[in-house]
């Protein structure tokens, strides 16, 4: 009787364990859409982000999302030298000068034209909900996303990012 109880709890480890490293639904779609956005050219990164304070907070919110990067091609160095870093998130907040409603500044604020402020506002209405922030620097542009879309999403984001980039700013 003995042995029949140690062979089931030894059988339940093992399944257990099995279990345990098998990737969950979540996890494979986040693998499709990292390959995919490999294959668009994308690079994909987990950070941490650090908003700024949105309107009503005490402190600054801390999150880790994937970031999805364009990086920027044929640039000499002089463009490169040019272009002023910005970043900007989906909140509300004091720091919200020629951004749409609910878009917020972390760092650039004042840096872009009207023109380069119309192009980033269609850019902005058309992400997916989900992308929390969008940063450029003089090597390339970053969607920080949660990730919730398929693989519609990550072509919609290369091709956003992609349009900043071509943009120049």
């Amino acid at each position: 009787m003995w042995t029949w109880g140690i062979i089931v709890l030894i059988m339940m480890s093992l399944i257990g364990s099995m279990m345990w490293a098998m990737p969950t639904a979540r996890e494979k779609t986040q693998a499709r859409l990292r390959s995919k956005a490999r294959t668009l050219g994308l690079q994909v990164q987990i950070v941490r982000l650090t908003a700024p304070r949105a309107t009503g907070q005490a402190d600054a919110e801390e999150y880790e999302r994937a970031a999805y990067r364009y990086l920027r091609h044929g640039l000499s160095a002089v463009q490169r030298e040019r272009l002023q870093p910005w970043q900007l998130f989906r909140m509300r907040s004091l720091a919200n000068e020629g951004l749409p409603e609910g878009w917020s500044w972390k760092q650039g604020e004042r840096l872009l034209s009207r023109d380069q402020l119309d192009v980033l506002a269609e850019v902005l209405s058309a992400l997916p909900l989900d992308v929390v922030a969008l940063e450029s620097t003089p090597l390339h542009v970053t969607a920080f996303w949660e990730e919730r879309g398929g693989i519609e999403g990550v072509e919609k984001i290369q091709a956003l990012l992609r349009r900043v980039a071509d943009q120049g700013f």
